[in-house]
Protein backbone atom coordinates (compact mmCIF):
# COMPACT_ATOMS: atom_id res chain seq x y z
CA UNK A 1 0.00 0.00 0.00
CA UNK A 2 1.35 3.42 -0.94
CA UNK A 3 1.34 6.21 1.62
CA UNK A 4 -1.25 8.96 1.56
CA UNK A 5 -0.23 12.64 1.31
CA UNK A 6 -0.09 15.23 4.06
CA UNK A 7 -1.92 18.41 3.05
CA UNK A 8 -0.95 21.80 4.48
CA UNK A 9 -4.21 23.77 4.43
CA UNK A 10 -4.41 27.51 5.23
CA UNK A 11 -7.60 28.68 6.91
CA UNK A 12 -9.12 32.19 7.14
CA UNK A 13 -7.49 34.68 9.50
CA UNK A 14 -10.84 36.31 10.20
CA UNK A 15 -13.24 36.48 7.29
CA UNK A 16 -14.57 32.98 6.56
CA UNK A 17 -15.15 33.91 2.92
CA UNK A 18 -11.37 33.86 2.41
CA UNK A 19 -11.23 30.07 2.46
CA UNK A 20 -10.60 28.57 -0.99
CA UNK A 21 -12.75 25.96 -2.68
CA UNK A 22 -9.70 23.71 -2.89
CA UNK A 23 -9.21 23.96 0.89
CA UNK A 24 -12.84 22.97 1.46
CA UNK A 25 -12.50 20.04 -0.96
CA UNK A 26 -9.33 18.76 0.73
CA UNK A 27 -10.70 19.11 4.27
CA UNK A 28 -13.87 17.29 3.18
CA UNK A 29 -11.96 14.40 1.63
CA UNK A 30 -9.17 13.55 4.10
CA UNK A 31 -9.42 10.87 6.77
CA UNK A 32 -7.95 13.08 9.51
CA UNK A 33 -7.56 16.78 10.25
CA UNK A 34 -4.73 17.72 12.61
CA UNK A 35 -5.68 21.03 14.22
CA UNK A 36 -3.83 23.31 16.62
CA UNK A 37 -6.97 23.56 18.77
CA UNK A 38 -9.76 21.17 17.82
CA UNK A 39 -12.37 23.20 19.73
CA UNK A 40 -11.45 26.35 17.84
CA UNK A 41 -11.33 24.59 14.47
CA UNK A 42 -14.68 22.86 15.11
CA UNK A 43 -16.46 26.16 14.43
CA UNK A 44 -14.83 26.47 11.01
CA UNK A 45 -15.46 22.84 10.10
CA UNK A 46 -19.09 23.00 11.20
CA UNK A 47 -19.62 26.18 9.17
CA UNK A 48 -18.55 24.37 5.99
CA UNK A 49 -20.21 21.05 6.97
CA UNK A 50 -16.89 19.21 7.11
CA UNK A 51 -17.10 16.00 9.13
CA UNK A 52 -13.57 14.55 9.03
CA UNK A 53 -12.10 13.15 12.24
CA UNK A 54 -9.90 15.63 14.11
CA UNK A 55 -7.04 15.43 16.55
CA UNK A 56 -4.87 18.07 18.15
CA UNK A 57 -1.32 18.95 17.13
CA UNK A 58 0.28 21.76 19.10
CA UNK A 59 3.62 22.77 20.60
CA UNK A 60 3.26 20.46 23.59
CA UNK A 61 2.40 17.23 21.77
CA UNK A 62 3.91 17.64 18.31
CA UNK A 63 6.68 15.04 18.78
CA UNK A 64 4.25 12.28 19.78
CA UNK A 65 1.51 13.32 17.35
CA UNK A 66 3.95 13.52 14.42
CA UNK A 67 4.97 9.91 14.90
CA UNK A 68 1.32 8.83 15.09
CA UNK A 69 0.28 10.82 12.03
CA UNK A 70 3.19 9.59 9.94
CA UNK A 71 2.11 6.03 10.65
CA UNK A 72 -1.44 6.86 9.59
CA UNK A 73 -0.10 8.38 6.36
CA UNK A 74 2.09 5.34 5.72
CA UNK A 75 -1.01 3.18 6.27
CA UNK A 76 -2.82 5.11 3.52
CA UNK A 77 -4.92 7.47 5.67
CA UNK A 78 -4.73 11.03 4.32
CA UNK A 79 -4.19 13.92 6.75
CA UNK A 80 -4.71 17.68 6.51
CA UNK A 81 -2.84 20.01 8.84
CA UNK A 82 -4.49 23.29 9.84
CA UNK A 83 -3.72 25.94 12.45
CA UNK A 84 -6.11 28.18 14.35
CA UNK A 85 -5.87 30.74 11.54
CA UNK A 86 -3.72 31.37 8.49
CA UNK A 87 -1.01 29.17 7.01
CA UNK A 88 0.31 26.32 9.19
CA UNK A 89 3.98 26.45 10.26
CA UNK A 90 4.15 30.26 9.94
CA UNK A 91 4.67 30.94 13.68
CA UNK A 92 2.44 27.90 14.26
CA UNK A 93 3.09 24.17 14.87
CA UNK A 94 3.78 21.71 12.08
CA UNK A 95 7.50 21.88 11.36
CA UNK A 96 8.30 18.58 13.09
CA UNK A 97 5.48 16.79 11.32
CA UNK A 98 6.46 18.05 7.87
CA UNK A 99 10.14 17.25 8.49
CA UNK A 100 9.29 13.72 9.62
CA UNK A 101 7.09 13.20 6.56
CA UNK A 102 9.87 14.33 4.24
CA UNK A 103 12.33 12.02 5.97
CA UNK A 104 9.99 9.06 5.46
CA UNK A 105 9.24 9.84 1.83
CA UNK A 106 5.64 10.90 2.43
CA UNK A 107 4.29 13.46 -0.06
CA UNK A 108 3.58 16.89 1.42
CA UNK A 109 1.18 19.06 -0.58
CA UNK A 110 0.88 22.71 0.47
CA UNK A 111 -2.15 24.74 -0.56
CA UNK A 112 -1.83 28.52 -0.99
CA UNK A 113 -4.02 30.71 1.15
CA UNK A 114 -4.34 33.30 3.92
CA UNK A 115 -1.28 34.52 5.82
CA UNK A 116 -1.44 37.53 8.15
CA UNK A 117 2.16 38.60 7.50
CA UNK A 118 1.73 38.80 3.73
CA UNK A 119 -1.75 40.33 3.95
CA UNK A 120 -0.52 43.09 6.26
CA UNK A 121 2.66 43.77 4.32
CA UNK A 122 0.87 44.09 0.98
CA UNK A 123 -1.31 46.93 2.34
CA UNK A 124 1.27 48.59 4.61
CA UNK A 125 2.82 51.03 2.17
CA UNK A 126 6.29 49.86 3.22
CA UNK A 127 8.86 48.39 0.84
CA UNK A 128 8.01 44.83 -0.19
CA UNK A 129 10.83 44.03 -2.63
CA UNK A 130 12.87 42.66 0.30
CA UNK A 131 11.54 41.92 3.76
CA UNK A 132 12.29 39.72 6.76
CA UNK A 133 9.63 37.92 8.79
CA UNK A 134 10.70 37.41 12.40
CA UNK A 135 7.58 35.82 13.90
CA UNK A 136 6.96 36.82 17.53
CA UNK A 137 9.48 38.92 19.43
CA UNK A 138 10.86 37.51 22.71
CA UNK A 139 8.59 37.88 25.73
CA UNK A 140 11.21 39.30 28.11
CA UNK A 141 12.16 42.96 27.72
CA UNK A 142 15.95 42.57 27.53
CA UNK A 143 15.77 39.83 24.91
CA UNK A 144 13.15 41.80 22.98
CA UNK A 145 15.28 44.93 22.93
CA UNK A 146 18.31 42.91 21.83
CA UNK A 147 16.30 41.51 18.92
CA UNK A 148 15.16 45.00 17.95
CA UNK A 149 18.73 46.31 17.96
CA UNK A 150 19.39 44.23 14.84
CA UNK A 151 17.05 46.59 12.98
CA UNK A 152 19.48 49.48 13.49
CA UNK A 153 21.48 48.19 10.54
CA UNK A 154 18.75 46.47 8.49
CA UNK A 155 17.72 48.20 5.25
CA UNK A 156 14.73 45.90 4.63
CA UNK A 157 11.21 45.95 6.04
CA UNK A 158 10.84 43.70 9.10
CA UNK A 159 7.55 41.98 9.97
CA UNK A 160 6.58 40.70 13.42
CA UNK A 161 3.50 39.15 14.98
CA UNK A 162 2.47 40.46 18.40
CA UNK A 163 -0.05 39.47 21.03
CA UNK A 164 -2.51 41.97 22.54
CA UNK A 165 -1.12 41.66 26.08
CA UNK A 166 2.37 42.67 24.89
CA UNK A 167 1.77 45.06 22.02
CA UNK A 168 2.12 48.27 24.05
CA UNK A 169 5.30 47.10 25.81
CA UNK A 170 6.73 46.09 22.46
CA UNK A 171 6.02 49.51 20.96
CA UNK A 172 7.70 51.19 23.92
CA UNK A 173 10.76 49.03 23.30
CA UNK A 174 10.67 49.88 19.59
CA UNK A 175 10.72 53.55 20.54
CA UNK A 176 13.53 53.06 23.06
CA UNK A 177 15.74 51.14 20.64
CA UNK A 178 14.91 52.70 17.26
CA UNK A 179 13.64 56.14 18.23
CA UNK A 180 10.82 57.97 16.45
CA UNK A 181 12.41 58.38 13.03
CA UNK A 182 11.46 54.98 11.64
CA UNK A 183 8.20 54.48 9.78
CA UNK A 184 6.02 51.98 11.70
CA UNK A 185 2.82 50.30 10.52
CA UNK A 186 0.69 48.33 12.98
CA UNK A 187 -2.06 46.19 11.47
CA UNK A 188 -4.87 45.06 13.78
CA UNK A 189 -7.58 42.43 13.34
CA UNK A 190 -6.92 41.76 9.65
CA UNK A 191 -10.00 40.87 7.53
CA UNK A 192 -12.26 41.34 10.57
CA UNK A 193 -14.84 44.01 11.37
CA UNK A 194 -12.42 46.27 13.24
CA UNK A 195 -9.45 45.96 10.87
CA UNK A 196 -7.14 48.95 11.20
CA UNK A 197 -3.74 50.10 9.95
CA UNK A 198 -1.94 52.64 12.14
CA UNK A 199 0.95 54.27 10.33
CA UNK A 200 3.58 56.74 11.52
CA UNK A 201 6.28 57.01 14.16
CA UNK A 202 6.57 54.77 17.20
CA UNK A 203 5.02 57.57 19.25
CA UNK A 204 2.07 57.79 16.85
CA UNK A 205 1.37 54.08 17.33
CA UNK A 206 1.80 54.29 21.12
CA UNK A 207 -0.61 57.24 21.27
CA UNK A 208 -3.23 55.28 19.33
CA UNK A 209 -2.84 52.17 21.49
CA UNK A 210 -3.33 54.18 24.67
CA UNK A 211 -6.33 56.19 23.44
CA UNK A 212 -8.68 53.51 24.70
CA UNK A 213 -8.32 49.94 26.06
CA UNK A 214 -10.08 48.38 23.04
CA UNK A 215 -7.21 49.45 20.80
CA UNK A 216 -4.93 46.92 22.52
CA UNK A 217 -7.27 43.99 21.91
CA UNK A 218 -7.03 41.62 18.95
CA UNK A 219 -4.20 40.19 16.87
CA UNK A 220 -1.44 42.44 15.54
CA UNK A 221 1.13 42.50 12.76
CA UNK A 222 3.94 44.99 13.40
CA UNK A 223 5.96 46.23 10.42
CA UNK A 224 9.06 48.41 10.69
CA UNK A 225 10.61 50.20 7.74
CA UNK A 226 14.24 49.54 6.94
CA UNK A 227 17.03 52.05 7.50
CA UNK A 228 17.12 54.52 4.64
CA UNK A 229 20.59 54.83 3.09
CA UNK A 230 21.73 57.99 1.33
CA UNK A 231 24.58 56.56 -0.70
CA UNK A 232 25.18 59.95 -2.32
CA UNK A 233 26.65 61.08 1.03
CA UNK A 234 29.34 58.39 0.77
CA UNK A 235 32.28 59.30 -1.52
CA UNK A 236 32.53 57.25 -4.71
CA UNK A 237 36.06 56.09 -3.90
CA UNK A 238 34.86 54.88 -0.47
CA UNK A 239 32.06 52.87 -2.10
CA UNK A 240 34.52 51.46 -4.64
CA UNK A 241 36.86 50.35 -1.85
CA UNK A 242 33.96 48.85 0.09
CA UNK A 243 32.86 46.87 -2.95
CA UNK A 244 36.40 45.57 -3.50
CA UNK A 245 36.96 44.63 0.15
CA UNK A 246 33.53 43.03 0.41
CA UNK A 247 34.65 40.32 -2.02
CA UNK A 248 37.51 39.40 0.31
CA UNK A 249 36.24 40.17 3.82
CA UNK A 250 33.01 39.84 5.79
CA UNK A 251 30.89 42.94 5.19
CA UNK A 252 31.12 44.06 8.82
CA UNK A 253 34.93 43.98 8.68
CA UNK A 254 35.05 45.64 5.26
CA UNK A 255 32.79 48.47 6.47
CA UNK A 256 35.01 48.98 9.53
CA UNK A 257 38.16 49.25 7.39
CA UNK A 258 36.60 51.74 4.98
CA UNK A 259 35.08 53.76 7.84
CA UNK A 260 38.45 54.05 9.54
CA UNK A 261 40.23 55.02 6.30
CA UNK A 262 37.72 57.70 5.24
CA UNK A 263 36.52 58.77 8.71
CA UNK A 264 32.96 57.74 7.92
CA UNK A 265 30.27 56.07 10.02
CA UNK A 266 30.71 52.31 10.04
CA UNK A 267 26.96 51.68 10.32
CA UNK A 268 26.21 53.78 7.22
CA UNK A 269 28.84 51.89 5.24
CA UNK A 270 27.55 48.56 6.48
CA UNK A 271 24.03 49.45 5.35
CA UNK A 272 25.33 50.68 2.00
CA UNK A 273 27.21 47.40 1.64
CA UNK A 274 24.00 45.43 2.14
CA UNK A 275 22.64 47.23 -0.89
CA UNK A 276 25.54 45.91 -2.96
CA UNK A 277 24.49 42.30 -2.40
Amino acid sequence: MSSAPLYIVPTPIGNLQDITQRAIDVLSSVAWIAAEDTRHSAKLLQHFCIQAKTLSLHDHNEDKRSQMLCQKLLDGESVALISDAGTPLISDPGYKLVSRCREQGIDVIALPGPCAAITALSASGLATDKFIFEGFLPVKMVARQTALEALNSRPHTTVFYEAPRRVLDTMKDVQAVLGNERHIVLAKELTKTFERYISGSAQTVIDWLTEEPAHQKGEFVLMIDGVQIDQSAIPEDAMALLKRLKSELPLKKAAAVVADHYQLKKNALYQAGLGLE
